[in-house]
């Protein structure tokens, strides 16, 4: 080797270690600038609790009104098992009111009937009133049939309620089922 080569390599070498140091220098202020300062660190702190804080409060708002919407409606099962009662009392009623013999049990029909339908009334339930000639709207009602309306102004309207509909509350646990006019 030769001394021109020799001062080449040295000139690479010191390069190379400038080069080196210069990038430590620059990793070194970098770090310097990441570190947070004491006061950063307590308010990047305090925002993660406040927003814990605010999702819990969510989380409890959530809940006790699921647990109100349940308690509200944890009838519903009782009460739709209970409905095909009520159908049955309803068409037994003019059936013992044409016997003229039968007038006490007829009274006793209709006072255990009225008795138990105020029953389940203080529970929450109710009608669904519909009268013929009403529109016929498909989110109240359930359309078993059409029939040819017997008038024009009866086209689209209900002619007739089949069974009755029935709320628990404000939620629909029976729809009415009623044939429309056609």
């Amino acid at each position: 080797m030769s001394k021109k080569e020799n001062i080449q390599e040295e000139e690479i070498d010191n390069e190379q270690k400038t080069v080196q140091i210069e990038e430590n220098q620059e990793v070194e202020v970098e770090i310097v600038k990441e570190e947070p300062t004491a006061e950063e660190l307590i308010q990047a702190e305090k925002d993660k609790f406040l927003r814990l804080f605010a999702e819990f409060e969510n989380y409890k708002k959530r809940t006790s009104r699921e647990r109100i919407e349940l308690f509200k409606t944890a009838g519903q099962e009782l009460m739709t098992s209970l409905l095909p009662i009520v159908d049955d009392f309803e068409r037994a009623l003019p059936h013992i009111e044409e016997g003229q013999e039968l007038e006490e049990l007829r009274k006793g029909v209709v006072l255990i009937y009225q008795k138990f339908y105020n029953t389940l009334e203080q529970k929450g339930l109710s009608k669904i009133e519909t009268v013929q000639g009403d529109m016929f709207d498909a989110e109240i009602h359930e359309a078993i049939t059409q029939i040819p309306a017997p008038s024009e102004d009866l086209k689209g309207k209900i002619i007739d309620c089949v069974e009755k509909g029935y709320k628990l509350g404000d939620k629909i646990i029976r729809y009415p089922k009623v044939v429309i006019g056609q």
